[in-house]
């Protein structure tokens, strides 16, 4: 099954949660892609004691995740992309929705 997860968040546990979730379906067998939007991509800045959000991040790429961020969500907090988080926009949110058989925003 192809899986697209949507994360718009910047709650640590939230996103943690959406790669551990994410992680998990790989490991299942399934496809699965993740698009930051908004405050989500700022992930990789959410580190604390409890979450550790960028290992979680990291994992999920070694098992053949795909992480996509919004390029003009990037730009408005003034960041750019990282080998974790390539560069995209909405025509690649777009394909995510398309390609999916199943969508879960966090």
């Amino acid at each position: 099954m192809m899986i697209g997860l949507i994360i718009h968040s910047n709650d640590a546990e939230t996103v943690w949660n959406a790669f551990r979730y994410g992680n998990f379906a790989a490991k299942e067998g399934d496809v699965v892609k993740v698009f930051l939007i908004g405050k989500g991509v700022e992930a990789e800045s959410l580190d604390t004691e409890q979450f550790a959000v960028t290992q979680k991040m990291k994992d999920f790429v070694k098992t053949g995740g795909k992480i996509f961020a919004c390029g003009t969500c990037l730009k408005l907090r003034n960041a750019g992309p990282t080998d974790v988080c390539p560069l995209a926009g909405l025509k690649d949110m777009h394909a995510i929705i398309k390609e999916s058989d199943r969508i879960i925003a966090f």
